[in-house]
């Protein structure tokens, strides 16, 4: 999740993306980090069949650089684009 000038990142694991996306936009979570930074695009997501997987994986992203994690969004979405809605189709 970014947001809209793409300054901010934040890393995150959930099961049900659809949902937890629509909690950011929508900033359920008013003290959170993602409301407090006005995170509320998704730039980037991956889907694992077990949730130890997405884990470590969310573990290694968060413990790489900024530049690692601009990386790997700009791999799949160089546009920075929200995928958000590609998640409804």
């Amino acid at each position: 999740m970014t947001n809209k000038f793409n300054k901010v990142l934040y890393v995150g694991v959930s099961s049900d993306i659809t949902g937890r996306v629509w909690e950011h936009k929508n900033k359920t979570y008013p003290n959170s980090f993602t409301a407090k930074y006005n995170c509320d695009k998704l730039v980037y997501y991956a889907f694992y069949p077990h949730i130890e997987e997405a884990i470590a994986v969310e573990k290694a992203i968060k413990g790489g650089s900024r530049k690692s994690k601009i990386a790997l969004v700009n791999a799949i979405n160089p546009e920075w684009k929200d995928l958000y809605d590609n998640l409804l189709e």
